[in-house]
C-alpha cells in the first residue's frame, strides 16, 4: 500500500531527477546492447551507417532516373540526409509498442521506475542514429562539401528537438501499446503511409494540392529543419525554437502519463 502511494504521488520533477541519478546505468545497457548487436562482425558498428548508404545509392539511382532530377549531387544529398532521419525515426517508433512487452519480467520482479527502460531504448536509439548520421553526412560531404561545416554551424538546434521528439512520442506510444494490443499492427501500417506522404524521396512541391498533408506532418517537421539546415546554411530560429518549446512540453505531459500509468504497467504486459 505504501509502495503504491509513492508511486502515485511521483511527480516529473522526482521522476527526473531519478532519471538523472540512474544515466550511467540506462546509457551502459544502451551500450552493451549495441555492442552485442554486432559481436564478430568485421565492421561493427559501421554496419549501421553502410546500409543507409547502400539504400540511399539504390533509391538514388531509381529515383533519380524517374523523377528525372536536374542537379543528380543535391538530390542526393536530399535524399541521403532525409532518408537518414526517417530510418532512425521510424526505428523509434516502431519499437516502442511492446517496449515493456519486451520487459515485462523486470517491470514484475523489480521496483525499477519503468522510466528506467524508456530511457535505455532512447540511448539505444540515439547512440544507433549518431553513428548511422556522421557516417552518412561525411559520405555525402563529397556531393555538398559543407555538409559538416552546416552540421556544427546550423544544425544544433533541429537535432536537438529530433533527441528530444525521439523520447516523448515513443513513450506515449508504449504506453499505449501497453493498453491497445492493435498498436503492434497499426503502427507499421501508419509509418508505411506517413514515409510515402512525406517528401523524403521527392520536392515537397511535387505533392501539389496535397502539400497540406506535409505541414501537417509531425515527423516531417521534425526531419525538414535538420536537413534544411544542412543543405542550406540556414535555420529558421523561430520555427525551431517553438519546435522545442513543443517537445518540452510533451516530455512533462508524457512522463506524467508515465507516473499515472506506472502502478498499472504489471497487470497490462
Amino acid at each position: 500500500m505504501n509502495n503504491s502511494s509513492t508511486i502515485s504521488t511521483k511527480t516529473v520533477k522526482e521522476t527526473l531527477q531519478e532519471a538523472w541519478l540512474m544515466r550511467r546505468v540506462w546509457w551502459f545497457t544502451a551500450t552493451a546492447r549495441t555492442k552485442a548487436r554486432f559481436v564478430r562482425t568485421l565492421f561493427g558498428s559501421f554496419w549501421l551507417g553502410l546500409s543507409n548508404l547502400f539504400s540511399i545509392a539504390a533509391l538514388a539511382l531509381v529515383y533519380g532516373a524517374v523523377f528525372k532530377v536536374e542537379n543528380f549531387n543535391t538530390y542526393v544529398v536530399y535524399l541521403g540526409v532525409g532518408l537518414v532521419i526517417w530510418n532512425s525515426i521510424a526505428a523509434a517508433i516502431g519499437s516502442a509498442p511492446n517496449l515493456f512487452e519486451h520487459n515485462h519480467a523486470h517491470v514484475h520482479n523489480t521496483n525499477l521506475n519503468p522510466v528506467f527502460y524508456t530511457l535505455e531504448e532512447w540511448a539505444f536509439q540515439l547512440q544507433t542514429f549518431i553513428q548511422s548520421f556522421l557516417l552518412v553526412v561525411l559520405v555525402l560531404s563529397f556531393f555538398q562539401n559543407n555538409l559538416l561545416t552546416n552540421l556544427i554551424l546550423y544544425g544544433w538546434l533541429p537535432l536537438i528537438n529530433l533527441f528530444l521528439f525521439l523520447y516523448w512520442l515513443p513513450l506515449l506510444v508504449c504506453l499505449l501499446g501497453a493498453r491497445y494490443r492493435d498498436l503492434y499492427q497499426l503502427v507499421p501500417i501508419v509509418l508505411q503511409l506517413v514515409f510515402l506522404l512525406s517528401p523524403i524521396l521527392y520536392d515537397k512541391k511535387n505533392l501539389g494540392g496535397m502539400i497540406w498533408t506535409a505541414n501537417i506532418n509531425p515527423l516531417y517537421q521534425i526531419l525538414s529543419p535538420i536537413r534544411e539546415s544542412l543543405m542550406s546554411g540556414q535555420i529558421e530560429w523561430q520555427n525551431n525554437l517553438i519546435i522545442l518549446v513543443f517537445n518540452i512540453i510533451f516530455i512533462w505531459l508524457s512522463i506524467k502519463l508515465l507516473n499515472k500509468e506506472r502502478r498499472y504497467l504489471p497487470f497490462l504486459i
